[in-house]
């Protein structure tokens, strides 16, 4: 498990955050959250090139690489305020998926046991299992809910003939009891698969699936609402999965298998950042970012952007839970509190040692 850097081109950390080793904890000791990335793309059923995501994620921005984001909405710095470190890639061979998926899983484990939270950068969704799989052997077996967003269920039995594969990882999961079914969380479901068997299984085991008529008949704040009432209860923490094909395949082209009809940007990025903000995330991936499929990197800074959402989120709960509150609320004008001349609008601020609900 020592640090081999990218697997693929060359070695650079998120955005400029310091190198870990998982082998020497004394070079990661204190971590709060532990970037981790996954190249791996051997379970695709389609285009092949997911393999390429944790490279693009770590180096698509058009900032410095200076280790330093100052959220405009919340008002924190997740990684100035968070001690955060990159592992580096999990060596994960062509071909050998039971043995790369082992290798993340145990790195996963690893640096949830250490303290931190993985953010694992993919990859194709095969690596959900492993990822999940490693959070819930440090917090409990059964003990984490799940909030899934894709355009695909990935609860099938087989991909191809095997058990391992990108449209499988959910049902693996549910299967070994490292999750309950009956609080796995999917958003953004459509299209033309699972076939009717696939979503009685899922019916017979409690999940609760989203698809996008729903939300759009709803609303997204309304279903995140009750979705978030299912993870929180009789679970400690929350593990989140990003399938970048959630949004619609105009604005994240970069990805294995599109389907037209989804997210937009904006609902991807706030529902993460809420995710974040008002629940105890244990563990997140962000995956099926295939470069080799985008247009002008739009998928690949939308998947950073994901990330920098959670751990803004992340950093702002913590901020939250102290003694001093919050710094601010995202809905709140920008301005607020810098200038007397920068107006109040009609939204309230708490007062001094009030905390929002979390």
């Amino acid at each position: 498990m020592t640090r081999i850097g990218n697997m693929y081109g060359p070695d650079a950390t998120f955005l400029g955050v310091p190198a870990a080793d998982l082998s020497d904890p004394d070079s990661w000791a204190g971590t709060d959250i532990m970037i981790i990335g996954a190249p791996f793309d051997g379970g695709t059923s389609h285009r092949p090139g997911a393999r390429f995501g944790p490279q693009a994620i770590r180096f698509t921005d058009y900032l410095p690489h200076d280790g330093s984001r100052p959220h405009l909405a919340l008002g924190v710095d997740p990684l100035a305020e968070m001690k955060i470190a990159d592992a580096g890639d999990v060596e994960m061979p062509a071909g050998q998926t039971e043995l790369s998926l082992r290798r993340l899983e145990d790195a996963v484990h690893r640096a949830a046991a250490g303290g931190a939270v993985p953010v694992i950068l993919g990859g194709d969704h095969t690596i959900a299992l492993p990822d999940a799989t490693g959070v819930a052997r440090h917090v409990g077996w059964g003990r984490i809910s799940v909030i899934h967003f894709d355009a695909h269920a990935d609860t099938g039995d087989t991909h191809f003939g095997s058990l391992y594969g990108h449209g499988t990882p959910m049902r693996r999961l549910i299967e070994s009891g490292a999750v309950r079914g009956d609080r796995f969380l999917q958003l953004g479901l459509r299209g033309y698969w699972p076939e009717p068997p696939t979503l009685d299984w899922m019916a017979a085991r409690g999940m609760r699936s989203y698809e996008m008529a729903e939300i759009v008949a709803r609303g997204l704040d309304e279903c995140l609402t009750e979705a978030f009432a299912i993870a929180l209860d009789d679970c400690d923490a929350v593990f989140v999965s990003v399938d970048v094909d959630v949004v619609d395949p105009g604005l994240a082209p970069g990805t294995g298998t599109p389907e037209p009809g989804g997210f937009s940007s904006r609902q991807l990025l706030d529902a993460v950042r809420r995710i974040a903000m008002e629940l105890p995330v244990a563990g997140m991936d962000v995956v099926e970012v295939a470069p080799p499929y985008d247009h002008a990197e739009v998928t690949a800074y939308l998947a950073n952007r994901v990330v920098l959402e959670a751990l803004s989120g992340i950093a702002w709960r913590r901020r939250a839970t102290s003694k001093d509150g919050p710094p601010r609320r995202p809905e709140w004008p920008l301005l607020r509190g810098r200038d007397a001349r920068a107006g109040g609008g009609d939204i309230d601020e708490p007062q001094a040692g009030n905390r929002p609900d979390l």
